[in-house]
């Protein structure tokens, strides 16, 4: 099963990584290379992004009509649970439907992640366990051991040990992070709700600010451009700012069909 991983997900994405890197500019190539990979990632997996947002904003719009029944039937969770079903299915909505494109993509991030683990390997050992995934590309061979530096940051080491810069890397993670998921988190008229969402939008960025200073620069370099194109993903294919801005807080998200 590993071999198989690594043979149609992992070793493609690596070298893919590597060769791109070995073509740009030394002193920039591998962070600009992450960049590009996570573009190229995103871009293909676009369709996925837009189905999840899709039902995403379905879901959102029947929320009010879920919450009636929650009211209604909230002392007979099975029969709350065949309302919900009937409603679901009156709408034609599968509330599945916002799960299954994520866990599809999921793979592939995996791969996206250790692969800019794995191109950044400084250690011996870990410069060993790389040569075991790398073809026998003249441009994959010839580019290791990569120039880890880009923009003054060291991509290979910890945030925490970057100074200023990994502190700085990790607030823009955990900031972009938190906009993406305010632009699609909407307001819900039940109190007990409405803490939880607004829990899980603090605690989200915080968490993901603190893997930027527990992990490799690169791979916070990863995790902030995913969300940026995030962000712009959802401002230009769902519509606006969704409920980032107050104003629009009166319609539904986006104008995704």
């Amino acid at each position: 099963m590993v071999n198989l991983w690594n043979l149609i997900i992992l070793d493609p994405m690596l070298n893919g990584l590597v060769a791109l890197a070995s073509s740009l500019p030394e002193e920039i190539g591998v962070g600009l290379a992450i960049i590009i990979l996570t573009v190229i990632v995103r871009l293909a997996l676009l369709p996925l992004t837009l189905r999840q947002l899709s039902s995403t904003k379905s879901l959102q719009s029947m929320q009010p009509k879920i919450e009636e029944l929650q009211k209604k039937y909230g002392r007979n969770k099975q029969k709350l649970q065949q309302e919900m079903v009937k409603v679901y299915k009156e709408a034609g909505v599968n509330p599945a439907g916002c799960v299954w494109p994520m866990l599809v993509q999921f793979p592939i991030w995996i791969a996206l992640y250790q692969s800019v683990i794995r191109t950044l390997a400084t250690a011996p050992e870990n410069l060993l366990d790389l040569a075991q995934h790398l073809y026998s590309w003249e441009i994959v061979n010839s580019a290791i051991p990569l120039n880890s530096y880009f923009l003054g940051l060291d991509l290979g080491q910890q945030g925490s040990a970057s100074g200023l810069g990994g502190l700085f890397l990790a607030v823009l993670v955990g900031g972009t992070m938190w906009v993406q998921q305010k632009m699609t988190t909407a307001p819900s008229a039940d109190p007990k709700q409405q803490a939880q969402s607004s829990m899980m939008l603090l605690m989200m960025p915080l968490m993901f600010g603190m893997f930027t200073l527990m992990f490799p620069c690169g791979l916070a370099l990863y995790w902030l451009i995913s969300n940026a194109i995030g962000v712009i993903t959802q401002y230009f294919i769902g519509g606006g700012w969704g409920y980032l801005v107050p104003s629009s807080t009166t319609q539904p998200y986006g104008k995704v069909r």
